[in-house]
């Protein structure tokens, strides 16, 4: 008998742990550092021997598990946890603390024989087979059924063990779209809990477009883009099966969770890798995490910037990881980073040497509190042959990337001697504090209604995190429901869906003083992704204090011209067309085009604050550079003007410089540094301390 499993429970989240998310990862050691293994893999002969010489090198804990269900249930309800239980022991043995993987991403094949509805479909209702990960159908009553039991089990058998300080659930968790059976149910069950009523779902999706009117949410199949055409498509409709999707894979999140709580000691923190730059997951809709931790590989194959770029990686993606997901619980680690080489990526490049160290102090500049690479040994067979490893193929040599992980665990050791308690954030920095309002549901929408093929969405938000960045600035991002009076400064990049809530929570903010940095697009439609009946920016009017009554895009080489204090500027993916209020000082406007003087800059003064509204995207991002640095600079906040890749960042009493550019960058400090020196090489790393 398959047990009932109610998607309304599922959906019902809370945070149910008592530590607070830093108490499992004390301050003052700074950052921890461990790696991925898998016993499975090799030979039991070996796994002493690989155990002690990853403690003899210095990593601190070993993460095990979370690809070995079959391993761990070789058959229905016969679990051995024998030979996890003596990798556990080796590990005690040599002061390792273990972090323990749920193994949902690979079911194993004797699931999938008795039960071949488990697996998800794709857009061709095509299901997926065994021998992948990420094939199971997160809405599906058999799996979670057997995810229940599988993760029980090894909560009991690990819940006192006192090596084991942290599970992560699954791995790198994908909202992948799902076509099958018991996905079409879901759906609508969770459009039921959404709407209530079909009358609501009616007038939100707007069916009385193309006759697509429904009479009951038995009716309503997933709208699938494949076949209906990604023109014709509801975007309301895809949005909505987003939203769903993103929903299942968190709550399958929270439901193993919930599951490990049941059993596990306090001390033990759950957590979960999310793909640093997202696989349609929203990490802020899983509750019942102690934190988000996430996968980086900057490398994947980009050429990134100047003439060792593509041996660098790209710097945007530690930037944006490291901002992003400790803002959701206060802290965060990333619980995969590349040693070396991969073998998926477009370009598998050689490193430059120093590069992976640069990455371990860009991830402790960051704020993390962890750094684990994936993984120790370069595995002999199967799909990630090529992928490098902290040691190579014979198991015993360390790869360059091995060597400059031993570097940075050396060099940790020594920051840690330095370490003082009592260091407080220069004021200089913390001045220029800022949040960054950022919502997956707008960069899916956005995302599926451009208007133009020069715009993307995930690029114009991170043209402004990099902006923050090259000030000096620290950076968080923040969702509609946090307390936005933390910071005086906050930006909102291309925020395309508001309601009349959100709108007065800018205003409140702005009214007390706070400087609210709007771009263009943002506020286009309501939350429902209708257009404004009034006007192109609706109920934005009164907060940006004028009304946009046009766009424009130019084609690809075509370039329009703005003007903003005396200084030319070139645009051409999108420029909003703004008719100011008397009251609204106009900042920029167009010198070309049949629009010639429309402005398409404003600055609106509401009480004690300013709100800045910037219709146009630059080619080249200087616009938005100047205006920003125009900002902070008249209310008295000093900025930095660092170069792109150049990151040089504040934390815990420390300053860590580190350079992905192709160039050598001469820092200013003249004082005693405790690693590096001024001249920051490409792929370097500085660190002075400035208090203790």
């Amino acid at each position: 008998m398959v047990k009932k499993v109610n998607l309304a429970v599922l959906l019902i989240v809370g945070c149910i742990a008592c530590l607070s998310a830093q108490d499992y990862f004390p301050k003052k050691d700074l950052l921890s550092i461990g790696v991925y293994y898998y016993p499975e893999q090799w030979s039991p002969e070996q796994w002493e021997r690989d155990i002690k010489n990853i403690a003899d090198n210095g990593f601190e804990f070993i993460h095990m598990a979370e690809f070995a269900w079959a391993q761990m249930e070789p058959s229905e309800g016969k679990y051995d946890f024998s030979w996890l239980d003596k990798v556990i022991q080796i590990a005690d043995k040599n002061k390792l603390k273990v972090i323990l993987g749920t193994p949902t991403p690979c079911p194993p094949v004797w699931l999938g024989i008795k039960y071949p509805e488990i697996y998800m479909q794709d857009g061709n209702y095509q299901s997926k087979e065994h021998g992948t990960r990420a094939n199971l159908s997160l809405s599906n009553p058999i799996v979670l059924e057997y995810t229940q039991k599988i993760v029980e089990a090894m909560a009991k058998h690990y819940a006192h063990n006192k090596a084991v300080f942290g599970w992560q659930i699954d791995n790198e968790p994908e909202a992948k779209e799902d076509y099958s059976p018991s996905a079409q149910l879901a759906f609508q069950e969770w459009l039921q809990n959404k709407y209530a009523n079909i009358t609501a779902l009616n007038k939100a999706w707007g069916t009385s477009f193309w006759s697509q009117l429904y009479s009951s949410f038995e009716e309503v199949n997933i709208h699938n883009a494949q076949n209906v055409g990604w023109w014709g498509a509801n975007p309301i409709a895809l949005l909505d099966f987003k939203r769903f999707t993103a929903d299942m894979q968190a709550s399958f999140l929270d439901f193993q969770a919930e599951e490990l709580r049941r059993y596990i000691d306090e001390s033990q923190f759950v957590t979960t890798n999310y793909v640093a730059k997202g696989n349609q997951t929203d990490p802020r809709r899983s509750k019942k995490l102690d934190f988000a931790s996430f996968t980086a590989y900057p490398n994947y194959g980009g050429s990134n910037i100047g003439e060792l770029g593509f041996r660098l990686g790209d710097h945007s993606v530690l930037m944006y990881a490291n901002d992003y997901y400790k803002s959701i619980n206060g802290i965060t680690g990333v619980m995969e980073l590349q040693p070396g080489q991969v073998n998926w990526a477009n370009y598998n490049s050689l490193l430059q040497p120093g590069t992976v160290r640069m990455w371990l102090w860009h991830c402790f500049a960051g704020g993390n509190s962890f750094a684990c690479t994936y993984r120790y040994r370069q595995v002999l067979f199967g799909a990630e042959q090529y992928h490098h490893g902290i040691v190579t193929t014979d198991g015993l040599t360390l790869s360059q990337g091995g060597e400059e992980y031993v570097q940075v665990i050396n060099e940790m050791n020594k920051l840690r001697q330095n370490y003082s308690k009592n260091s407080k954030i220069p004021a200089s920095i913390k001045k220029r504090k800022t949040a960054v309002m950022w919502s997956f549901d707008n960069l899916w929408n956005l995302e599926r209604q451009k208007q133009t093929y020069q715009w993307d969405t995930w690029k114009h938000m991170q043209r402004y995190q990099e902006i923050l960045h090259s000030f000096g600035a620290p950076v968080s991002f923040i969702s509609e429901d946090d307390d936005f009076d933390d910071y005086e400064f906050l930006v909102v990049p291309a925020y395309e869906m508001v309601d009349e809530a959100l709108v007065q929570k800018w205003k409140k903010y702005v009214a007390k003083g706070g400087k609210l940095i709007i771009s263009p697009r943002t506020g286009a439609k309501d939350k429902n992704v209708h257009l404004w009946e009034s006007n192109l920016s609706g109920i934005m009017n009164d907060l940006i204090g004028g009304e946009i009554h046009s766009f424009d895009m130019l084609p690809v080489g075509k370039f329009g011209n703005i003007l903003m204090d005396g200084k030319s500027y070139k645009w051409s993916s999108w420029g909003d067309l703004i008719k100011p209020e008397d009251r609204t000082e106009v900042v920029a406007s167009y010198t070309d085009q049949f629009y010639k003087g429309t402005a398409c800059i404003l600055k609106n003064e509401i009480g004690n604050g300013q709100v800045w509204y910037i219709g146009a995207e630059s080619v080249d991002g200087d616009l938005e550079r100047n205006l920003l640095r125009n900002i902070y600079q008249k209310n008295n906040i000093g900025v930095e003007n660092y170069p792109k890749g150049v990151f040089v960042q504040y934390r815990d009493g420390f300053m860590v410089a580190v350079n992905y550019s192709s160039e050598e960058y001469i820092l200013d400090y003249n004082g005693d540094y405790l690693i590096g020196d001024k001249v920051l090489k490409p792929a370097g790393v500085a660190v002075w301390q400035i208090d203790k």
